[in-house]
């Protein structure tokens, strides 16, 4: 489990979908095997490791859920260790279980934060409400508006310089995890 406060970035070394491998150059430290460690959202498990990187296997499903389909070699990743017990949870709870993916349709700057809006499915939409948190590439963030299928986020500067949202555009395709309370009320109420 993680919180969605993301204070390492990685950049993928290697990226190989057709034979589930990924590797990961890091400045991490104490990574150790059989390790949980999430990858812009996605739950991965440390798989081998070496001074200055790692690597993990990742399933069809995951390619198939994921925006790693669509990551290259250079690209810049989102990493978080597990969360150990006592520690603070300054974000959310965050699981690692990527449930679709989004789409970006605007960047606007506001201030000295940045307004991004997503455009969502109808599966996923109907679990974002405003004021509720979600995970988007493993950032624990809290909606502002929903309208549709569209809904928004404020960024402070912060966490725009700190997280791989930096090198985002227009058209991009961010995982999105679903806060798990919502899921969890959602279904209990029979929706």
């Amino acid at each position: 489990m993680f919180n969605g406060i993301v204070k390492n970035q990685g950049i993928i070394e290697e990226i190989d979908t057709k034979n589930n491998f990924l590797k990961i150059k890091t400045n991490l430290k104490k990574l150790y095997l059989g390790e949980s460690i999430m990858c812009s959202g996605i739950c991965l498990t440390v798989s081998k490791k070496k001074k200055n990187s790692f690597c993990v296997n990742i399933s069809p499903e995951t390619i198939k859920r994921t925006n790693l389909k669509n990551k290259k070699k250079g690209d810049v990743i989102n990493l978080e260790k597990s969360l150990s017990m006592g520690q603070d949870i300054s974000g959310h709870l965050v699981f690692g279980h990527v449930d679709g993916l989004v789409t970006l349709e605007k960047i606007k700057k506001v201030a000295d934060s940045r307004l991004l809006t997503f455009k969502t499915t109808k599966k996923l939409q109907k679990f974002i409400t405003e004021k509720c948190s979600v995970a988007l590439d493993g950032i624990s963030l809290t909606v502002n508006d929903v309208l549709n299928d569209i809904f928004t986020v404020n960024i402070i500067p912060y966490t725009w310089n700190n997280t791989s949202l930096k090198n985002v555009e227009k058209g991009s395709k961010l995982n999105i995890e679903i806060d798990m309370l919502a899921r969890y009320v959602f279904r209990a109420l029979g929706k």
